[in-house]
């Protein structure tokens, strides 16, 4: 055992050791970016199941048509003679129908505020009381006056109306069905779904005068276009990369494909073939609507608070009609009565590679976790390199003296061995200055404060101009702290590895958290942050620019300003969205951004630009 122990504190402090962290970090970045590109071949995905048996898919027959169609045709007509009227006007007739039909209606008034703008409006919504329930628990129909792009949802409003009048008659619901309108398809679903679950702000919001139930799920229908169709686009993506359980989004795929012979397609591949191209793109269209965290329709803001939800969007050009899109609801709404429970068999967590291809949290994980741990290994390694100094110096070699036998009891040439050869050890230990590392690090994560601050509530006139100065001041602000850091206090190398080393165990602990919570946030931030991990002072002027220009590179904001460009939308745009997540919809990916991501940043910068003396 004794010598196991002493072979274990030479491999310890053997400097070849402190060699492979470096290796192994670019190991775990390359494989965890190979590990997501494997994901959509056969033997790491699965087909999509129904794991609740009581959904029961597809196994009754659906009778909405017929002369639901003349009522739906009436409907509309009914909706054109109040398009252009105001909010209140277009509840009051609304209201008027649905208490004709014999449904309880209730309305709410709400006014959020984000980025100088006023955003204010009323709910109209209704309750179908279940013959066969005792009001415990309820399924929502939304429909917004105005979908997801801003057009009128006239087809969507009547076939809502429509679907409710053909529920009413019907004396198999054992859940209560909710019909809810509202103006729009992000604040007023936002404002009604706060205030069901006494979650909303009693000033600026009003309490709902009606409820039902725990809500069991939701169906949203974004029917804004008067023709034909081809298929149904399924909408899923909640808020902060919250999903659905999947067997909702598996139970309409059957539901319109087996029985209702529907195309389905998912994060906008329309036309997806089974091919690895396809299946890649449709998983990287997912990550990234994930790893926004915005809101994508109606159905997001149920997500949060456990309420599986899509939203329904027809596509294309075909021969299905508003009785297929009904048909579809119908059936979907019939599988949600079935339940006995919440839904909670089947998968929370996963990526979709198709409508019917997916893989599981416990198989896309580790490229995550991967990507985080390579940042923690940096951090360790700069660690221990921090409390060591270089070679001892050995003396220089004199002249044998002539040689005194002098005998030593055994036991003290066993004592003395080990200090012979400590004396030789390649490395010294020495003491950890860590203040002024603690301080930049601190002082990093303070300032990121700022711009969240800032961008969350300044007025969308003035985000732009802001951004700039904030980018500006962003590349300048690692070389006024190194400057300082030169004036103040004299820096040696050990300073930058635990400054560096700190700023990366933050960062590796921080994404290691999110990967369970968002995934794909976590991915695209640690594939953008990975420089972070390789850089460091250099006595080279030429070395050093090249360095801090790579970085430059993937700074967050300029890696905003490059993805508002690809969407083609202007950055003033972009803020307003960020803003308006961040105060209606409780969106944190901001958080992440500014105060996770760029603090890294910045102390990687400072590492580059910096010049310790040794």
């Amino acid at each position: 055992m004794s010598r196991l122990l002493s072979s274990a504190l030479l491999l310890r402090r053997d400097p070849r050791i402190l060699k492979l962290p470096p290796y192994l970090s670019f190991l775990c970045i390359t494989i965890g970016v190979l590990w997501l590109l494997l994901l959509p071949l056969d033997d790491y995905s699965r087909r999509t199941y129904i794991s609740e048996n009581a959904l029961l898919p597809g196994q009754v027959h659906t009778y909405f048509g017929g002369s639901e169609q003349n009522v739906f045709r009436a409907y509309s007509h009914e909706l054109d003679s109040i398009a252009h009227k105001s909010n209140y006007e277009i509840n009051d007739r609304l209201e008027g129908i649905l208490k004709g039909v014999g449904i309880k209606v209730g309305r709410q008034k709400y006014t959020y505020f984000s980025a100088g703008e006023e955003y204010s409006g009323e709910n109209v919504y209704g309750i179908l009381q279940a013959p066969r329930g005792d009001a415990t628990e309820a399924i929502v129909l939304v429909a917004a006056w105005k979908g997801i792009e801003g057009n009128l949802n006239r087809n969507g409003v009547a076939l809502a109306l429509t679907l409710v009048r053909y529920f009413q008659r019907w004396s198999l619901w054992s859940k209560d069905i909710i019909l809810v309108i509202p103006p729009d398809s992000r604040t007023g679903t936002q404002a009604w779904v706060d205030a069901y679950h006494d979650a909303h702000d009693a000033d600026n919001i009003a309490a709902l005068p009606l409820k039902s139930g725990a809500l069991q799920g939701a169906i949203a229908i974004d029917y804004t276009s008067g023709h034909r169709f081809e298929g149904i686009h399924i909408i899923y993506d909640g808020t902060n990369g919250q999903l659905p359980n999947l067997d909702v989004i598996n139970s309409i795929v059957n539901i319109a494909g087996g029985q209702m012979g529907t195309q389905t397609a998912i994060q906008d591949m329309k036309h997806s073939t089974n091919s690895y191209s396809d299946r890649l793109w449709t998983m990287f269209r997912g990550m990234l609507y994930q790893g926004l965290g915005s809101s994508a329709g109606p159905h997001s803001s149920f997500i949060p608070y456990h309420v599986d939800s899509v939203t329904l969007q027809p596509y294309g050009e075909g021969w299905h009609d508003e009785m297929t899109m009904g048909r579809i609801v119908e059936g979907t709404f019939r599988s949600l009565n079935n339940l006995l429970e919440h839904l909670h068999q089947s998968f929370f967590f996963y990526l979709l590679m198709q409508r019917d291809r997916f893989v599981s949290i416990g198989t896309y994980l580790p490229s995550a976790m991967l990507l985080s741990a390579n940042f923690t290994i940096m951090a360790i390694f700069l660690w221990v390199k921090s409390g060591q100094t270089g070679p001892s110096p050995r003396p220089a070699k004199e002249a044998p003296a002539p040689a005194v036998p002098v005998p030593v009891p055994e036991k003290d040439m066993d004592e003395l061995e080990p200090k012979v050869n400590n004396s030789d050890d390649s490395t010294q230990t020495v003491e950890r200055d860590l203040l002024p590392p603690l301080s930049v690090v601190a002082v990093c994560l303070a300032i990121s404060l700022l711009p969240l601050f800032v961008f969350n509530k300044l007025p969308a006139a003035m985000l732009l101009p802001a951004f700039t100065m904030f980018s500006l001041a962003s590349a300048i602000l690692p070389s006024v702290a190194t400057h300082l850091l030169n004036t103040l206090l004299t820096p040696t190398p050990q300073h930058f590895q635990l400054t560096k080393s700190f700023s990366l165990l933050i960062l590796g602990m921080s994404l290691a958290t999110l990967a369970t919570l968002n995934f794909s946030l976590a991915f695209l931030v640690g594939v953008l942050s990975t420089p972070l991990t390789f850089v460091r002072p250099t006595r080279s002027p030429m070395i050093r620019y090249l360095l801090a220009g790579s970085l430059s590179a993937c700074a967050p904001s300029v890696v905003i300003s490059v993805v508002a460009r690809l969407w083609n939308l202007s950055l003033t745009d972009l803020l307003r969205e960020a803003s308006f997540g961040w105060n209606v919809s409780g969106m944190y990916t901001p958080v992440v951004v500014w105060c996770v991501w760029w603090p890294a940043w910045v102390v990687g910068m400072i590492n580059v630009l910096g010049r310790a003396e040794q």
